[in-house]
This record gives structure tokens, sequence and C-alpha cells, in this order.
């Protein structure tokens, strides 16, 4: 797992007040996808529990594996009881009990591509399903949008993660869905859209920035910088798109 990928424990607490949590609506997608009721469930890179409530709060026996100390020390100032939480990076995995669902939140583009599938692969019941979900918050309105990039402009070209695969943007089949179409141990890939706009104040969208690992990489004096010169074009209220996409794919039963 890269640097990058453990920078976030830093702002645990940012994190956990500004990142937003994931509806219902995204539960229901899963089960049904499913097709029946779920006991036992892993999730990898768990951060402070966003996706893990959602489960957990539904009935789920929910393992929250993370590698960071500080995002599961914030994870477990929210989660209910049912949670077993192990510090462990999705690569620190070793192959032992296996789940009906697996998923990741927002962190699978973190783990490593070398055996990412045989390995999740191993997890997973053969029958069960892997899930991942996420997607970028980005500003609605597009005058907003430039004003933001010409202010991030002198410290960062994009605050965006690459795509792993380069899978263009507007490709029918998004990642991680178009990596599991080409792995042999899962089958019935689907993408699914959740649609969502989100109000922030504008000192809650900085605070969203906070947590994104391309600002968390830059020195400490120009984050400063940087969000403040953001502040200065945004408006009081800014609308973001936030939609989850989500993928869904069964483990192959006869492997």
């Amino acid at each position: 797992m890269s640097g990058r990928a453990l920078s976030f424990g830093v702002v645990a607490e940012a994190y956990e007040r500004f990142r937003p949590g994931y509806p219902a609506e995204l539960f229901d997608l899963v089960m049904r996808y499913a097709g029946g009721p779920v006991l036992a469930a892993l999730e990898i890179g768990a951060g402070t529990g966003k996706a893990t409530r959602l489960f957990a709060q539904r009935g789920v026996a929910v393992t929250a594996t993370e590698p960071d100390g500080a995002m599961l020390a914030e994870l477990r100032k929210h989660v209910p009881a049912n949670v077993k939480t192990v510090q462990a990076a999705f690569e620190d995995l070793r192959p032992g009990e296996s789940y009906g669902l697996v998923y990741v939140a927002a962190a699978l583009h973190w783990t490593n591509p070398q055996d990412r599938w045989s390995r999740l692969a191993a997890l997973v019941e053969p029958g069960g399903v892997f899930a991942s979900f996420g997607g970028p918050a980005r500003l609605a309105d597009p005058a907003v949008e430039q004003a933001v990039r010409a202010a991030r402009a002198p410290f960062l070209d994009s605050d965006e993660v690459p795509i792993p695969d380069g899978t263009p943007p507007g490709h029918y089949m998004q990642w991680p869905g178009s990596e599991l179409q080409r792995s042999e141990w899962f089958t019935d890939i689907q993408q699914l859209v959740i649609e969502r706009r989100l109000t922030m104040s504008a000192g809650g969208y900085v605070g969203h920035l906070s947590t994104v690992s391309a600002y968390l990489e830059l020195p400490a004096p120009e984050q400063e910088q940087v969000y403040r010169r953001i502040r200065q074009v945004l408006p009081d209220l800014v609308e973001i798109d936030a939609d989850i996409i989500v993928h869904l794919a069964r483990r192959r039963r006869e492997q």
C-alpha cells in the first residue's frame, strides 16, 4: 500500500467530519444483488467507518480492516458493537475465513494491483459478492469549478486520483469493473450509479479538500496557501455532484 494511501490518518477527525456518509439505497442495492441475507461481511480500507455503519446498523456482522491506526481509532468511536476491527492492509490479509460479502468504499485504488483479484477471491465465498463503491465529489457549477482550478493551479494540476487501468472516463464500464470483466475469478459484473447532489458550506468544502490525498501530499505551508486561495473564490454555499458509482461481482462457484 502506497504512502499516499496512508496519508489520511493525520486528518482522521476531519475525514469523519467532512466526508459524506452512504445512503440506505446503497445497502438495498447490494442486498438485491446478493439475492438473500448476508450475515457476515469483510470491509477493506474502512477509514473512519462511513460504510461500516451502513452495513452494521442493518444487522450485518462486519469485520472492518484498516491499515492506519488513527483512522481505525476514529472508526471505533462511531460503529456499533457488532463490528470487529482489525488493523491491517489488504495485502496483509491471509486466506482463512471467507465471507458472503467483501466490500471496499472509495479505497480499492490504494491496494496493490499485483494479485489483487485472486487475493480478493480468496476472501469471498463461492457465489458470494464483491462490491466496490465511491466516486469523486465535483463542483456542480462550471464557473466555480473553473475558479477553483485556477486557484489551485500553482500547487496542483489535478486533485483526482488517476484511473488505475487507464479506462477512458466516458467508457461504459469504469474501473474496477473494467478489470473485473477480465478476471477469471468473478462473473456477473454490474455497474450502477446512485445519483447524489450535496450542498456544502464553503468552509465545509475546503474541509473536504483537506481530506483529499493530493492536498495531503503538499508541504504544510502550501496546503494552507491553497486552501486559503480556494476559499476566497467560493460562494457561501457550493453544490457538489457526488454520485456513487457501484460495481458488483459474484465469485465464481466452480473455482
